[in-house]
């Protein structure tokens, strides 16, 4: 597991380290403030009530927990979070099961990385019950391999891409008239030919250029293939234009803490927006492993009250993308860490070619 650790100031005993990891497991566990008696009994420690009311009244003289005006018990703050994250946390990894599943889901997606973001993101959301997030990967190096077409009904066209040898895109164009089989096929092996092995910003660039010549200069294969090529290029899928797939946004709607309506509004038109999430995600593509901002430490608003649990994904060891989830602060940061981490390695493995062995 990463190593997710700060510098982080220190609590003065063990015993109170203690009592805040089973304040922070309670609290976690069943959404209520957490008084002395459930402390003593959650603890096994033997202290008394007055002992531990002692220590709770100096982790809140600390900062690390606060007490509701309507609850003699207490709640963690993000600082008392932030700590227990770095110094007391005892994960709980993902069962076999759970692994199993995540590897065969994702490994079904191999080479059509659209697909596979997509999936991981309903994955890592279906798995920790909040709302799973993940970049599309960035292409650093996208070489046109080869094109095909398939002719459909009303002067459609299939294209066929496959890129990097490896990745297959699907883009389905409108064209001005009906293009035979042999038509199709012969611009086909025009456009290998010119523009196999060629960067795709590459190739945009070489159609634009060509499409500016006078067409008295092309015989018909020459304009036959670069109008295929062009609208192939051009009709990209609207989910390709997107920067970032997010799955199971209503899973924060039956959260207490995100209960309030208008807060509610303004955490879905940041996910809807998607600005203030993908520049945090994106100063995460420079971070090593998995990565916590509880609260305020994102420094965006509309997430003081969530806590964002990500970790960046790799394609031939480049960082191409990040991957996590975003819930309220009161998550379980045990469990959910863990997900996160072994969602980004499998991710990372099927990129690189194939299916997850790790």
């Amino acid at each position: 597991m990463t190593d997710i650790t700060h510098g982080v100031e220190d609590l003065p005993s063990d015993r109170a380290q203690q009592l805040l990891r089973t304040l922070i497991e309670c609290y976690v566990r069943d959404g209520l403030p957490v008084g002395s008696r459930t402390l003593t009994r959650e603890s096994g420690m033997k202290l008394s009530a007055a002992t531990i009311r002692n220590v709770m009244a100096d982790l809140e003289e600390y900062g690390f927990v606060s007490s509701p005006h309507t609850s003699a018990g207490r709640v963690p703050t993000d600082k008392g979070y932030r700590y227990f994250v770095n110094a007391l946390l005892r994960f709980q990894p993902p069962g076999q099961s759970e692994i199993e599943e995540l590897r065969r889901q994702l490994d079904s997606r191999a080479g059509d990385s659209m697909a596979l973001v997509t999936a991981a993101s309903q994955m890592i959301s279906s798995l920790t019950h909040l709302a799973g997030v993940v970049t599309v990967p960035r292409e650093t190096h996208a070489a046109l391999s080869q094109i095909e077409f398939v002719g459909l009904s009303g002067n459609r066209v299939l294209a066929i891409l496959v890129v990097n040898g490896r990745e297959v895109q699907n883009r389905v164009v409108q064209l001005d008239r009906y293009f035979s089989a042999d038509e199709l096929r012969r611009a086909a092996a025009f456009l290998n030919e010119q523009f196999g092995g060629q960067e795709l910003t590459g190739v945009r660039a070489r159609l634009l250029a060509q499409l500016q010549e006078t067409r008295e200069q092309m015989n018909r294969l020459m304009i036959d293939a670069i109008t295929l090529a062009q609208r192939a290029f051009a009709e990209q899928p609207a989910e390709r234009d997107a920067d970032m797939v997010v799955a199971g946004e209503t899973n924060l709607m039956g959260l207490a803490e995100l209960s309030n309506m208008d807060r509610l509004r303004r955490l879905f038109e940041a996910f809807n927006e998607k600005r203030d999430i993908l520049h945090l995600l994106d100063q995460s593509l420079h971070g090593e492993g998995v990565q916590i901002f509880i609260g305020h430490e994102s420094g965006f608003r509309i997430l003081d009250d969530c806590s964002v649990v990500v970790a960046p994904y790799t394609q031939d060891d480049r960082v191409v993308g990040v991957l996590g989830v975003i819930g309220p602060t009161r998550l379980n940061y045990a469990r959910v860490i863990p997900v996160v981490d072994y969602t980004a390695r499998i991710v990372g493995r099927v990129l690189d070619g194939g299916p997850d062995r790790g």
